[in-house]
């Protein structure tokens, strides 16, 4: 029996290796690694152990709250109008369930923090020149273009840097992409804080993926990282005021930096002041938080249902004649207005909740990587859904078992087996 949780044990820890080098690649070989991972930890059969009490592994607390949150979406079935849209996303969303038990058993002796710290990183530096030789091609040859049967066709450019920018979403969109890179900076900067070396090597790569991609957001998020960093390596006694100085400080130079972006010259700052009329020519978001929140009565109490809030808004767009929106199905952008829409209040305040439990259970150098990964995903869901794709939960999945692993990096092997 020993020997075969062992060869298991094994082949658990590089499918999760796998998953971590494959992060920044295209979604659908995320998907079946993922699923594999989780396939072999489950036979690896740590789950009929008895778990350590909650008062000795407090980490698991966050991933017991995004399960509860979990449980109170598959609940919206009761009152959903479409069962099927319901289906689709508890089926998506089927890894805050699955990563659950991962989250209280914990993961066998085989996981090396730093192995699979650099093997993320190595899947980042390498996504980046493989992305830009693919594109290169399909630029210099968009004939084969024709061949790939995507969703939208490629747009043609005289500039391959828009070229690139404009049509590697097609592959993997900017954003998770952009996000994925961000935590592979995290942890290189981690794992060689004191070799400076590798750093100016692997940081430059995969923060060029910002500019490459022509991400807004992006520049928004890592500003606010950025922050976040300088403020957790102060002293406590420093950390409000030079906080509020720091944030400050980043929020001028990303709102600066943004307002320069290329994509932001069509923007004016009356489409936020008079964002309540809607109208074609304002930037699409703020037409859809607006009609998202215009009827707070059918939403609050519990929400529309899981998977619901894409037909609600759909079905507005039609009403006002927002023809193209209707077409392409856009949700809501913004992951906190969704989880509103589908779950109402409580939904919402547990979701919150889970996101915050996160660096409040983290112990050691796990809460720093808490802190930077909730201030990735919180900045970023103000403008995306980042559950919306299945990258964007596999980078939660990945980066939440990171944290664990740092957090009890220094407990004892107990009976039960936790890492």
């Amino acid at each position: 029996m020993n020997r075969y949780q062992d060869i298991i044990g094994r082949v658990n820890y590089w499918l999760f290796l796998a998953v971590a080098f494959l992060l920044p690649f295209p979604q659908l070989p995320i998907r079946y690694a993922c699923v594999a991972w989780v396939a072999a930890w489950i036979l690896e059969g740590r789950w009929l152990r008895r778990p350590l009490p909650l008062k000795q592994n407090k980490t698991a607390i966050p991933f017991i709250l995004f399960g509860l949150w979990y449980g109170w979406q598959a609940l919206s079935y009761f009152w959903c109008a479409d069962t099927h849209a319901w289906g689709s996303l508890m089926e998506r969303y089927l890894t805050f369930a699955l990563i659950l038990p991962i989250g209280i058993w914990g993961v066998n002796e085989h996981y090396n923090l730093r192995e699979a710290g650099k093997v993320l990183v190595i899947g980042c530096v390498t996504a980046i020149p493989a992305y830009m030789l693919w594109l290169g091609v399909l630029y210099n040859h968009p004939e084969m273009g024709s061949e790939l049967h995507l969703a939208e066709p490629l747009k043609m450019y005289d500039s391959w840097w828009e070229y690139l920018a404009e049509n590697i979403s097609l592959f993997k969109h900017r954003l998770f992409l952009c996000s994925v890179e961000l935590f592979g900076a995290i942890m290189a900067i981690q794992l060689w804080h004191k070799q400076k070396w590798p750093l100016l090597v692997v940081l430059p790569v995969m923060l060029s993926t910002i500019p490459l991609t022509a991400s807004r957001q992006s520049i928004l998020t890592v500003m606010a990282m950025l922050a976040v960093g300088i403020i957790c390596m102060l002293p406590h006694a420093y950390r409000w005021w030079a906080g509020t100085g720091i944030i400050l400080l980043a929020s001028l130079v990303g709102g600066g930096m943004l307002m320069l972006h290329p994509r932001m010259q069509k923007f004016e700052i009356n489409e936020i002041t008079e964002m309540r009329h809607l109208s074609g020519e304002h930037e699409a978001r703020l037409n859809i938080w607006v009609l998202a929140l215009e009827n707070p009565e059918d939403y609050l109490a519990h929400g529309i249902g899981a998977g619901q809030s894409t037909n609600y808004l759909v079905e507005k767009y039609q009403r006002l004649g927002f023809n193209y929106y209707a077409s392409k199905r856009f949700n809501t952008h913004n992951n906190y207005i969704e989880v509103l829409l589908e779950t109402g209040i409580p939904g919402l305040l547990l979701f919150l909740l889970a996101w915050m439990s996160v660096p409040l259970f983290a112990t050691g150098a796990g809460r720093r990587t808490a802190w930077l990964f909730c201030t990735l995903y919180g900045f970023n869901m103000f403008t995306d859904v980042m559950f919306g794709r299945f990258c964007g939960i596999a980078l939660w999945a990945v980066g939440m078992l990171f944290i664990l692993l740092q957090s009890n990096a220094k407990r004892k092997q107990q009976p039960s087996g936790n890492a």
